[in-house]
């Protein structure tokens, strides 16, 4: 599951706005707009969510699940280099 929130830090922690997210993932902007507005679990095409997924954890995000004393969140798997 992923959720809203997770989308908009995993990209702010990578530094990407949401047009560099829709063109590495290859979903169009309006979707990524979409998903980003909304309040909970990302609700859309299966495919787009789990392009979004792939493209962030393939710049290094691992998701965190949420469980009974903590909210789902982000962080990074290894730390930005200058190439990034």
């Amino acid at each position: 599951m992923l959720f809203a929130g997770q989308l908009r830090a995993a990209r702010a922690l990578i530094g990407w706005n949401q047009l560099e997210l829709a063109k590495k993932a290859e979903v169009g902007i309006a979707t990524i707009r979409r998903l980003e507005a909304q309040q909970s679990v990302l609700r859309g095409m299966s495919n787009t969510i789990w392009k979004l997924k792939k493209t962030l954890e393939e710049a290094g995000i691992i998701f965190i699940d949420g469980d009974g004393s903590t909210g789902p969140g982000v962080k990074l798997s290894k730390p930005l280099s200058d190439n990034d």
